[in-house]
């Protein structure tokens, strides 16, 4: 009983998330927050470190939410830690609990540091919904939100060999610690080497987390990764948030490629050749419909998992987006039905990353 409700509930969030990731939404239409005639924001959201219009994961998780309370005529509002990049666990707890105080009734909260905070705030506050991205849940007033980057990854690193390119670059955000960051990585690097193996080519990577414990753009990250490309790199894969700034300048000084990451960056930079799609702001939306349909406790207590069978999960493949000049679309679709139907696995645990393959080199640059 216990396999067979999994399997219903795997359905129902899979045509929730097919249905939202499919539709395109001008998100800048809808405001960044709305007045309260009462003062009180049932719909909340807290960001993750960083800055909300991040142009990936904070922003994603936002468009989500405030589609969600727009279309619904529910007030809305974001919170922000204290201390961006540098924000504490108290910081993080401080901002959910101007949440509630705010009058929300659910919250969203981004980010894989935050747990004790949510652990902690969803006990206080038993009557509040908590919706955790990149997380799992701790009550039944709590639902964790985590997605399968492993598979984006691969796609990711078996186009790029795929049109030739054998020279990489991984440059991770969460210092090795964030395990989203840390799967599209191990996705990327086993994309990689698939396609060199059937190319029978030999691939390249320099794969560092230096420079990405806060998920920001510096010079230092800008420095390593022009070095990278000044020595032969032809694409480098920055994995998180703002650090894409560092990574789109360096690229663009040496005439070479970057991948954006969590949404489509073909419109912000033409040195962008793709960007893993991670449908967080779509997950997000999905749930809270369900929150507001009265059917939180098909979800409540629970950790859905997201990934290419859901539609969450992908390359953009819109004209302008696909970059790519001999690895095609009819190519890349086959790809994901074949990881649909089970005869591709990509393996989701990262410990089993090796720095060296019959395919391929990693240097480790630490």
């Amino acid at each position: 009983m216990k396999k067979l409700l999994a399997i219903l509930l795997a359905a129902i969030l899979a045509f929730g998330v097919c249905s939202a990731f499919a539709e395109a939404i001008d998100y800048d239409a809808i405001p960044d927050e709305m007045t309260s005639e009462d003062g009180k924001y049932p719909v909340a959201f807290v960001t993750d470190v960083g800055q909300l219009k991040d142009k990936s994961f904070n922003e994603g998780i936002y468009n989500g939410t405030k589609r969600f309370a727009s279309e619904n005529g529910m007030a809305y509002k974001y919170y922000q830690p204290a201390n961006g990049s540098q924000a504490t666990g108290d910081d993080r707890y401080d901002a959910m609990k101007a949440a509630v105080n705010g009058g929300a009734q659910v919250v969203v909260i981004s980010g894989f540091m935050a747990g004790p905070e949510i652990e902690k705030a969803s006990a206080e506050f038993p009557d509040v919904k908590w919706v955790w991205v990149d997380g799992s849940a701790f009550g039944k007033n709590t639902v964790g939100l985590a997605f399968r980057e492993e598979q984006c990854g691969f796609f990711a690193g078996y186009a790029c060999v795929k049109d030739g390119y054998t020279k990489l670059g991984f440059a991770g955000g969460g210092g090795g610690t964030n395990p989203a960051c840390c799967r599209y990585g191990y996705g990327f690097v086993q994309g990689a080497e698939a396609a060199a193996e059937e190319l029978g080519v030999q691939v390249e990577m320099n794969y560092s987390w230096l420079y990405g414990a806060t998920f920001s753009a510096s010079p230092e990250l800008e420095a390593m990764l022009n070095s990278w490309y000044e020595n032969g790199t032809e694409v480098i894969f920055p994995c998180g948030g703002p650090m894409y700034i560092s990574a789109f300048s360096a690229a663009a000084a040496n005439d070479a490629w970057a991948l954006g990451v969590d949404s489509d960056y073909a419109d912000i930079s033409p040195v962008v050749l793709t960007s893993p799609l991670k449908g967080v702001g779509a997950a997000t939306y999905d749930i809270l419909n369900k929150w507001k349909d009265g059917k939180w406790d098909e979800v409540g207590g629970t950790s859905p998992v997201y990934g290419t069978a859901d539609g969450a999960i992908a390359l953009p493949t819109a004209e302008g987006s696909w970059r790519f000049k001999k690895f095609t679309v009819e190519e890349y679709e086959k790809m994901v039905q074949d990881v649909i139907n089970g005869s591709l696995v990509i393996d989701d645990d990262y410990n089993n990353l090796k720095y060296e393959y019959p395919n391929m080199k990693i240097n480790l640059v630490e």
